[in-house]
């Protein structure tokens, strides 16, 4: 099934802002988390930090543009994916040891 619109724009958005962090040193491990709690768009590591990032587009600035966009809901819903989604990539990627970790957004605005 195609994806809508809205979906197709998210999806290039997020292969935007995979390639930019790998520009800046940063290796992407994982892509589109999704669990109950939420969705992790992009987990990378740089050296030894796992972040865990959000990616948001906004066509117009108005409403305060992407960046106003993660409230304190949205952190809140970004806190739980990664809580739920971290022993698994300690045992993935740090053979079990929780790394240290943070979270990242990216923002574009047209």
């Amino acid at each position: 099934m195609a994806p809508s619109p809205t979906q197709a724009t998210g999806q290039h958005s997020e292969s935007r802002a995979a390639a930019w962090l790998e520009s800046q040193g940063l290796r992407v491990l994982e892509r589109n988390l999704l669990c109950r709690a939420g969705e992790i768009d992009l987990v990378a590591l740089d050296g030894t930090v796992l972040v865990f990032v959000e990616v948001r587009f906004r066509g117009s600035a108005s409403h305060g543009g992407a960046a106003a966009s993660v409230n304190r809901r949205k952190q809140q819903r970004l806190l739980r994916a990664a809580r739920y989604f971290l022993p698994a990539l300690a045992r993935r990627h740090f053979a079990g040891r929780l790394p240290p970790c943070r979270f990242d957004v990216v923002c574009e605005e047209n």
